[in-house]
């Protein structure tokens, strides 16, 4: 069956094998006998061994690409357990020193630099996959995890902390405890930590994060916001509260008793020659000053910094220009002749001169003795009281001691600077309508109230043209003093908006109880061309 299923006959002819090729040209050594070389019969020529040269290699071109960083599984797991490790490393508790001002409950603050540490290894690991978007992308997904641990364990560590009652007491430093104690220090501590990995992270161009998925990091950045926000956020508010009151009393000028040198009680002052906000500035300044250095340290603290100066900024200019007018010291002196009562009366009757027909009596024995010089003193000068323009001259040094925003955050430095202008316009607005000096054209109005917002210039202005002190703003307007000053004069925005309306009111005022008063003729048109501007 099997022999009829394939028959030889259709069976494939095997093809014999090929014989070994024999060369022409040569004979091997190995053969006996071999005496020469066979040589092939044709000629040989130049042409003919041009094929033998050797090519010559192009340079690569200097412009190629570079091949791209192929990373497999194993490169991942790798920089997981590296980031994994670093993260512990960053969040391990210092060794504790016996004695120490900031131990808290047997631990130490986390030491300062650990963070930015944390975030150049990270920042160094995505810069090195530059324009490998893939692999960028894959990392920023592992990440993730090492993050999320960064900032559970921080929100665990500062949860105890900022619901502690010693973490707001007390809420601001003063001259006799000028440094923050133990929670405060390790809240801080905290902060600072996240405020450093945010910097780190936050000025990395990733290709990845160009794309339609957004930025990979952007839940982290936010977590370690709020983790800086809620320890930097109540203490700068305990240092705005303590001096915004002092500021808010240089609207009232100064006490009776400045004239003196000498308290109501009895007392010497010891600034008797200054206001007692700007005595008491000058204490506190230099202690809230460093406190706030280290408050805002931190790059994402920076706009915490420029809206507390503005906001004290503000409050001394309005404070400032709403104070009242000086009352105007009388010309003569305290040391004049008194008149007695013996001679005013005798002068009044106009008494005889003749003498009368009694005899006089005998003159007494104090008569003939020798008249001492008075042994009373000779009274000292009287001090000098600073005038408005003296005291906002000290507001703005005092102010300028605080730290202000750097200059790489552009914004908050610009709105900070132009604050501070705005108070020297109004040093400048001051000294020169109270110095008595005349101001001769309205170009001169225009120039000193440049950087100034009108509502601080038009009170001041109004005092200036000897108008009466309750004729104010607010009984123009028709409201109440709070109700004016909360809802135009809560900062500088605001008063702003509130430019055009409460400008035309008080132009129109000015109108009816026109005068040929100069000055009343020089705000009018003043304030024409400020409404004029704004339209």
């Amino acid at each position: 069956m099997h022999a009829l299923r394939n028959p030889s006959f259709l069976r494939p002819s095997s093809r014999p094998s090929s014989p070994a090729p024999v060369s022409p040209m040569t004979r091997t050594s190995s053969e006996p006998g071999s005496e020469r070389t066979l040589w092939p019969h044709h000629k040989i020529s130049l042409s003919s061994l041009s094929n033998f040269r050797k090519p010559a290699v192009c340079p690569p071109s200097p412009n190629s690409p570079p091949a791209l960083l192929i990373q497999d599984g194993s490169y991942l797991e790798a920089l997981g357990l590296k980031l994994s490790e670093a993260v512990s490393k960053a969040l391990s508790q210092p060794a504790t020193a016996t004695g120490g001002a900031d131990v808290l409950n047997g631990k130490r603050p986390i030491p300062e630099g650990r963070g930015r540490a944390l975030g150049a290894l990270i920042a160094a690991e995505l810069k090195a996959t530059h324009g490998n978007v893939h692999l960028q992308r894959a990392i920023l997904r592992l990440l993730q995890r090492p993050l999320s641990v960064v900032l559970t364990n921080l929100s665990s560590n500062l949860l105890p902390l900022l619901s502690s009652p010693a973490f707001l007491t007390p809420p601001a430093p003063s001259v006799q405890n000028p440094n923050p104690n133990p929670t405060q220090n390790h809240a801080l501590a905290l902060a600072h930590f996240a405020g450093e990995l945010l910097d780190s992270i936050s000025g990395l161009d990733l290709d990845a994060s160009h794309d339609l998925r957004g930025d990979g990091l952007k839940a982290v950045k936010e977590g370690l916001a709020s983790l800086v926000g809620r320890v930097v956020n109540p203490l700068v508010a305990g240092v705005k509260n303590e001096l915004i009151p002092i500021i808010q009393g240089l609207e009232q000028p100064n006490p009776a008793w400045s004239m003196n040198g000498k308290t109501p009680n009895g007392t010497k002052a010891l600034h008797s020659h200054q206001h007692h906000s700007i005595a008491a500035l000058h204490s506190i300044i230099p202690v809230y000053a460093k406190a706030l250095a280290r408050y805002t340290s931190p790059p994402c603290c920076q706009t915490n910094l420029a809206a507390l100066l503005i906001c004290l900024v503000w409050r001394g200019l309005v404070a400032l220009a709403h104070r009242p007018s000086a009352p105007r010291q009388r010309s003569s002196s305290f040391s004049a002749p008194v008149i007695t009562a013996s001679s005013t009366l005798r002068k009044r009757l106009g008494g005889s001169r003749t003498p009368p027909t009694t005899p006089p009596d005998t003159p007494p024995a104090s008569k003939f003795t020798i008249k001492l010089p008075p042994t009373r003193p000779p009274s000292p000068p009287t001090a000098s009281i600073p005038t408005t323009a003296a005291d906002t001259r000290s507001l703005y040094d005092l102010l300028g001691t605080l730290p202000k925003p750097a200059a790489t955050n552009q914004v908050a430095h610009e709105a900070v600077d132009e604050a501070f202008e705005a108070l020297a316009a109004l040093t400048a607005l001051l000294s020169a309508v109270n110095s008595g000096s005349v101001v001769r054209e309205d170009l001169d109005l225009e120039l000193l109230t440049t950087g100034l917002p009108v509502l601080i210039a038009i009170p001041v202005l109004i005092r200036w043209a000897g108008r009466d002190e309750t004729n104010s703003i607010s009984t123009m307007l028709v409201i109440t003093e709070t109700e004016y000053r909360d809802g135009c004069l809560a900062g500088f925005g605001r008063a702003d908006e509130c430019t055009g309306v409460v400008g035309q009111r008080v132009l129109e005022i000015l109108r009816i109880d026109n005068t040929c008063d100069t000055k009343t003729q020089m705000i009018i048109k003043w304030l024409e061309l400020k409404i004029a501007e704004m339209d």
